[in-house]
Parts: C-alpha cells; sequence; structure tokens
C-alpha cells in the first residue's frame, strides 16, 4: 500500500514537473512573437516609406489578411499535424511578423509613452488571470459558450460600426472586448493545462506548445489594442 501510493506521489511529481515545463516553453514562445510584432512595428512605424506602403496602398490589403490567412490556412489543426516542429514554429514567427506590419498605426495615433503603460497595465493583467487559470479549481469550461457569443458579438458590432461611425458604439464595443479577452486568458490557460499529455511524443508537445503560445498571444494583442483605446492619449 505504501509502495503504491510513494508511486502515485513520485508519478504526480513527475507530471508536475513536466507541466510547469510545458507552460514554460509556451510563454517562451509566445513572448519570442510578442517580442517580434513589437520590433516589426516599431521599425516599420519609423520608416515612412515602408509606413506609406504597408499603410497608404493596395499592400495594406495584403497586410491585413496574410495573418488571417495564415490562421485559418497555414496553422490549422490538421496542417500543423503534418508540419515539421521547425515550419509550425516559423509559420507562428511569420504570423507575428505580419501581424507587427499591421499594427504599426498605433504609433502614429498614440503616443509612444500612452503605448508602453498600456503594454505594462495588459502584461499585468495577463500574469494575473493566467495564475488564476492555472491554479483555479473552478472548471472555467463553462465560460466557452459566453466567450464563444462575445467574439461573434464583437465582429459583428465592429463591422456595423464602420459605417455607423459611433463614438457610444466604440467604447461599448471596447469596454465588451477588455472583459472577453481578460477572461479568455484564464480559460484558455486551464485549457492548455487540460490538453497537457506527459505521454506525447516531444514533437507532440512542442507544436501543441506553439499553438497554445498563439492563443495566449492573440488573448494579449487583443486585448491590448482594447485597451490602448481606453488608455491611450492621441497624438
Amino acid at each position: 500500500m505504501n509502495d503504491h501510493l510513494t508511486n502515485r506521489a513520485e508519478s504526480l511529481s513527475q507530471y508536475d514537473v513536466g507541466l510547469r515545463a510545458h507552460f514554460a516553453r509556451v510563454y517562451k514562445i509566445m513572448c519570442f512573437g510578442l517580442l517580434i510584432t513589437a520590433i516589426v512595428s516599431y521599425a516599420t512605424a519609423m520608416t515612412p516609406a515602408l509606413f506609406q506602403a504597408v499603410h497608404g496602398t493596395a499592400l495594406k490589403w495584403v497586410v491585413m489578411l496574410a495573418p488571417l490567412g495564415i490562421i485559418f490556412f497555414g496553422l490549422n489543426p490538421s496542417n500543423v499535424r503534418r508540419m515539421s516542429n521547425t515550419a509550425v514554429s516559423s509559420v507562428f514567427y511569420l504570423f507575428s511578423g505580419l501581424l507587427g506590419l499591421s499594427m504599426s498605426y498605433i504609433f502614429a495615433v498614440y503616443s509612444g509613452e500612452s503605448i508602453a503603460q498600456t503594454f505594462f497595465v495588459t502584461a499585468s493583467m495577463f500574469g494575473v488571470m493566467s495564475i488564476w487559470g492555472y491554479t483555479t479549481k473552478r472548471d472555467l469550461s463553462s465560460m466557452g459558450s459566453f466567450l464563444f457569443m462575445g467574439l461573434i458579438g464583437l465582429i459583428i458590432a465592429s463591422v456595423v460600426n464602420i459605417f455607423l461611425a459611433s463614438t457610444m458604439m466604440a467604447f461599448i464595443i471596447s469596454a465588451v472586448g477588455v472583459l472577453v479577452f481578460t477572461l479568455m486568458i484564464a480559460f484558455d490557460t486551464q485549457r492548455i493545462k487540460e490538453m497537457y499529455n506527459a505521454n506525447d511524443s516531444a514533437s507532440a508537445l512542442h507544436k501543441l506548445a506553439v499553438m497554445s503560445a498563439l492563443s495566449l498571444y492573440l488573448d494579449i494583442i487583443n486585448l491590448f489594442q482594447f485597451l490602448l483605446m481606453f488608455l491611450g492619449n492621441r497624438e
């Protein structure tokens, strides 16, 4: 009996060590993606000719739609399973760079100080919510339907407001966006924890880490942009 309990304790301990290592990899990949986005975005904003090409010519449609193409076609689960680890990582970092091109507009709209402050707030909120999602015993899967409906509502409302250009509606969209993506961080963190399987191969775990990093990366990027509408000082 004691041997059984000892073996179980050792197994759980090894599982916890593996899970922590998995999350360390996820956060490392996510942070590197965010760093690429920040560098590309800033470099584009500081290069007038490139900024004009990205935002002032037909190229803007390519820059805008390419990340969506990567999400739906390049990094969909069926493709990821067939790709090598290097290819999956490369596609994620390519996505991060392309998103950096499209996000360079924020440096023309908001002051650098407010961008830095908003990112610090975003990072703090991410840390709190991710820790909660990792440690809570509460099952957050029940939030899935609410968050999905919230995302659909945000997309529809944003498209409608392109034509209405309502300041009040923009404020409401931003408030809902902050709420949805704040909760999404905790939801995705718990989901990543549940998806981890210590018995998976090293290759499978690497691909899972990249896809998990992508989920959290998108949560941070969206939360940052919605917070920027509240906290950013327009130039």
